[in-house]
């Protein structure tokens, strides 16, 4: 063999190792930024991140299909919830604050491949905590590192529509009698459970023509389930519609030319002889208050005055004289509001 022949081997076998080389330089290279990608993008910390910053751009469709936070029927079997319980407020529009300044405290690794995941937040003027468990799914094309929550972080809310079976969280108004039948749908308070979006903040209220509930603001926690009660009062507008009732009802009483008006709180006996029809009167009227009752808002004995003008006869010595009398009399009653919004009024 020739010296170029040698010279030549050389530079083949040079070749070979250096390619070699390049090739062990690129799957490294590949392997590192593998291992860089499933600690930070796909890692277990950017995936509870994500899900966090998600519910904190309010976009409620992508914290909600973030894998493990939907419950299955056995789950919520398991946690005492109905199949059927509401997920209306899983939407946009209806969180009131999310997490913001977000921070991952720390990622522990479990011995069985899972990762206990604590991150810190400010949700509207407190800071909070929480802990999150995930495991790992299938990798995505075998190498890139998936994740899901081992425990659902979606909270519940109890709501209590108290005297009014509707209420508004975010923009969105919600009937509680949604999923009852019978009796229930009667009732003048109602409680429902409702899916919710969690960690975040919600605030409840209600206003319409004739009700009013103050705003009312909880926060549910990561797998929280917490009550809040939406406390529907009298508007002004619905005072001043009862009482409106109430003075068309006295003048309709007032109208009756006899002593005892039918149906009415007030009236007088006099034992001589009535000589001309009465006339009735009112001085002053009930003023209206109402109050939550049991069934119905209700306003407590109040009392008005009537006053009678009638002619009469003696029957002892026969002269004739004119009674002028103010009658006190005392009104309670009961108000409802009918499913066309009407006002159902029953006195007491």
């Amino acid at each position: 063999m020739g010296s170029s022949d040698v010279r030549r081997g050389r530079v083949s076998a040079m070749a070979v190792i250096g390619w070699a080389a390049l090739a062990m330089l690129v799957v490294g290279t590949f392997l590192a930024a593998l291992g860089g990608l499933n600690a930070t993008i796909y890692g277990s910390s950017s995936f509870v991140e994500r899900y966090l910053e998600a519910i904190a751009d309010d976009d409620i469709a992508a914290a909600a299909s973030t894998p493990g936070v939907a419950l299955d029927d056995a789950e919520l079997e398991a946690f005492g919830l109905p199949a059927d319980i509401s997920t209306a407020m899983l939407r946009s529009g209806v969180v009131s604050a999310g997490p913001e300044d977000i921070t991952i405290v720390s990622d522990v690794a479990n011995p069985d491949g899972s990762h206990s995941v604590t991150a810190s937040y400010r949700l509207g003027d407190e800071i909070a905590e929480s802990t999150f468990l995930v495991r790992p799914l299938e990798p995505l094309y075998g190498v890139l590192h998936r994740w899901e929550f081992a425990d659902s972080p979606i909270a519940v809310i109890d709501v209590t529509a108290a005297h009014n079976p509707l209420f508004t969280v975010g923009d969105l108004t919600l009937d509680t009698r949604a999923n009852k039948t019978g009796d229930e749908l009667t009732a003048f308070s109602h409680t429902a459970p409702y899916l919710a979006i969690a960690p975040a903040a919600y605030t409840f209220e209600y206003d319409s023509v004739l009700l009013e509930a103050a705003h009312v603001s909880v926060v549910a926690g990561a797998a929280e389930q917490v009550p809040v009660t939406v406390d529907a009062q009298p508007t002004p507008a619905f005072v001043e519609r009862v009482q409106l009732k109430v003075d068309e009802y006295l003048t309709a009483c007032a109208e009756q030319p006899v002593l005892q008006p039918a149906g009415c709180p007030f009236g007088i006996e006099i034992d001589d002889r009535v000589t001309a029809e009465p006339q009735w009167s009112i001085l002053t009227s009930p003023q209206v208050t109402l109050t939550a009752g049991e069934s119905s808002f209700d306003m407590p004995p109040t009392e008005g005055v009537a006053h009678i003008s009638v002619e009469a006869q003696d029957l002892f010595d026969g002269h004739f004289y004119t009674v002028e009398q103010d009658r006190p009399f005392t009104l309670a009653l009961a108000a409802t509001i009918n499913p066309d919004g009407s006002i159902a009024i029953q006195l007491k």
